[in-house]
């Protein structure tokens, strides 16, 4: 068992003896997705730390947008609950890069692409195959696309 889903099912039973039910449901619910991530496709496997991350940083984007959509339908209470479940689900995430760090991994790839011969805005798949893997799981793509985008227009 990968330490990642260890530290889940450790946490799980933790909030169970502490009767916290809202970290309780959101590991239950998360384990259980880890857990039909496992048994899809063919046959049985053992998930890397890395797609367990992958797994739990998708479950928080679907609370983050659930959130926002009890917002809208002016169910604030709903919407809270979802925020919190996402705040739980960020513990195990790793630390979001802020807008300085991004920026600057992004200036880094720009470079890298120009230097490769790569210009304008048509580099922008050229830097996007660049930077995504340095900033996997710790910033949202759209953010990073954004990022870019302004970056190339100068």
């Amino acid at each position: 068992m990968t330490t990642l889903k260890a530290k889940l099912k450790d946490d799980l039973t933790a909030a169970i003896k502490a009767r916290d039910e809202l970290r309780s449901s959101t590991l239950r619910l998360t384990l259980t997705a880890l857990q039909k991530e496992e048994v899809a496709g063919t046959e049985a496997r053992e998930l890397s730390d890395g797609e367990v991350e992958k797994i739990i940083a998708r479950e928080a984007k679907k609370r983050r947008e659930a959130a926002e959509a009890f917002d809208k339908g002016a169910r604030p209470e709903q919407a809270d609950r979802e925020r919190a479940e996402g705040e739980v689900l960020a513990e195990y995430l790793p630390k979001p890069l802020t807008d300085d760090e991004l920026e600057s991994l992004v200036a880094e790839a720009v470079a890298e692409a120009t230097g490769a011969g790569a210009e304008g805005p048509r580099a922008m798949g050229a830097v996007m195959k660049i930077v995504n893997p340095k900033v996997a799981g710790r910033a949202d793509g759209g953010r990073v696309a954004a990022m870019v985008k302004k970056l190339l227009a100068g």
